[in-house]
């Protein structure tokens, strides 16, 4: 099995779960960034990895995002844990394999350019994503500049 790198909480205001974060176990943050996808408008923050004490931090990070009521991360019905985040090889087959085992897409970002898809995980109550390796490094630069390439779910089929 190839790792998870980051879970998702969903949460009506970021900087409060950030500080609720830090005090509580240590958690240190990149800054939020704000952007839009389509009409939706949206605040996303990751960890600096690791924990209280850990010099180089790493995966698996924790991600917050907030957006408006109707979109993905509507959180106008209070905070949750939306989703767990894998690197994938191919999203479109990642997507394709979990259709097959009973796990729908319950929202893609490919129609905008974003190659990730959320897919609704009913044993656990939360959706799984796989985000196209491709953007594995403007991830990195971004978040985790010093960060080491992580590995991604193989969706290469083997003859």
């Amino acid at each position: 099995m190839t790792g998870f790198y980051h879970v998702c909480f969903v949460v009506p205001d970021i900087e409060q779960a950030m500080r609720d974060f830090r005090r509580s176990a240590g958690v240190e943050w990149s800054d939020p960034v704000s952007d839009r996808m389509g009409e939706w408008d949206y605040r996303i923050v990751f960890s600096r990895g690791g924990s209280r004490g850990s010099s180089k931090g790493g995966p698996p990070f924790i991600e917050l995002i907030t957006g408006p009521a109707g979109s993905p991360w509507d959180a106008s019905e209070g905070a949750r844990f939306d989703h767990i985040g894998f690197w994938s090889s191919d999203v479109t087959q990642s997507s394709r394999r979990l259709e097959k085992e009973g796990m729908p897409v319950d929202f893609s970002g490919c129609p905008y350019g974003r190659p990730f898809a959320y897919h609704r995980m009913d044993s656990i109550g939360a959706r799984i994503e796989f985000v196209d390796v491709s953007r594995q490094a403007a991830f990195l630069s971004g978040w985790h500049p010093d960060g080491d390439p992580m590995p991604a779910v193989d969706e290469i089929p083997r003859g």
